[in-house]
């Protein structure tokens, strides 16, 4: 039986991680989608990313997939850069690896959301 930790190992193994300043200079070059794939009560205790897309973990494959036209969000493109974040990481590695087999080849893991407010990058509610 796998368990958590080998889901997680195996996400690591695929989505690379990206320290949050080096995702917050990104953000401030107007580079990249960001998605914040924490549960909307996450988010609304805590805030996100400036600008973020809010795509709960969830719901990542049904937004991802332009064949659920009645649920597909045009930001997901193949080529496209996608940053990840979530609380402290899990998430976020484990939507990258749901992304990446389906196709998508730019997907980071940039952490949790604490990690992002400590190191200064801009939020909202």
């Amino acid at each position: 039986m796998k368990t958590a930790q080998d889901y997680l190992d195996a996400a690591n193994a695929v989505v690379p991680k990206m320290d949050a300043k080096d995702a917050i200079a990104k953000h401030a070059e107007g580079k990249g989608v960001f998605i914040d794939v924490r549960d909307s009560s996450d988010i609304a205790n805590s805030g996100t990313i400036k600008g973020a897309n809010r795509i709960p973990r969830g719901m990542i494959e049904f937004r991802a997939d332009p064949k659920v036209e009645a649920m597909y969000n045009p930001i997901f493109k193949k080529d496209a850069e996608i940053y990840l974040i979530c609380g402290a990481g899990g998430q976020a590695a484990l939507s990258g690896k749901t992304l990446h087999d389906m196709g998508y080849s730019n997907v980071t893991n940039i952490g949790g959301f604490a990690g992002w407010k400590d190191a200064g990058g801009p939020t909202e509610a």
